[in-house]
Order: C-alpha cells, then sequence, then structure tokens
C-alpha cells in the first residue's frame, strides 16, 4: 500500500502546468519541484499524466517506486497537494509477504525529510 503525504501550500503555480488532458487535475508541479529537490541524484522520470493526477518514477537506491501527485484545486486560495509514494512488488514478493511498503521505507522517509524542510508546506499530514 502506497503512504501518502498531505499539505498545503500556494508555492506553486497551477495555472503554468501542463494539461492534463485525461482528466483536468493538477499535480506536475509537485513533481518538478520534488525533481529539482532531489539534483539528479536519483534517476526521476518526466511526469506524466493518468486519471488521478500525475506520476513519475523513481529508481531509488536499486529498487523502483512510483511518485503519484494531485492537488485539490476547490480553493485556489488554499490548494492541498498529495503525494502518494507506491513500491511496486514483483509477483513472488507479493506471494511471501516481501518488501512492503513500510512508514520505515528509507524512499518514503526520504521524501518525507524533503517534505518537513520546506517552510512554505503547512498542515503536513503523512498516512
Amino acid at each position: 500500500m502506497a503512504k501518502t503525504i498531505r499539505f498545503t501550500t500556494n508555492l506553486f503555480d497551477i495555472s503554468k502546468e501542463d494539461e492534463n488532458p485525461i482528466n483536468p487535475i493538477y499535480g506536475q508541479s509537485l513533481l518538478l519541484w520534488l525533481n529539482d529537490k532531489i539534483q539528479n541524484s536519483y534517476d526521476f522520470t518526466t511526469p506524466d499524466c493518468e486519471d488521478w493526477g500525475w506520476y513519475s518514477m523513481l529508481n531509488f537506491e536499486g529498487r523502483t517506486y512510483m511518485l503519484g501527485a494531485s492537488c485539490l484545486a476547490e480553493n485556489k486560495n488554499k490548494l492541498e497537494w498529495i503525494l502518494q509514494i507506491d513500491k511496486p512488488r514483483s509477483f513472488w514478493e507479493i506471494i511471501l509477504g516481501k518488501e512492503k511498503m513500510t512508514e520505515n521505507d528509507e524512499c518514503f522517509l526520504y521524501f518525507k525529510k524533503i517534505i518537513k524542510l520546506e517552510p512554505s508546506f503547512k498542515n503536513i499530514e503523512f498516512e
């Protein structure tokens, strides 16, 4: 199960995002910002759209993760952002109950720290 980070910020200008042709949901800005933050330390794909928002694939310490981002833009003055960190597992890992995504997952902890250190991010919640 994916780990989720929620927060509010006005750091990103959603009007400058590329259009999501599948579903008009924002989220690209957060992934682009994260890519800049990690400064090419990890292989991070260009954000692409899905019906639930935007995603990038990440190679983190030899393991593939999917970062999903979306923005609840019902109130333009208080945008709520959601970052999901998913750890795809092989068939055998699922069957054997191995490599589950946990709160102690190194990738989750890495992005948790980045989010917590950004002073413009408020109301941060980790799920």
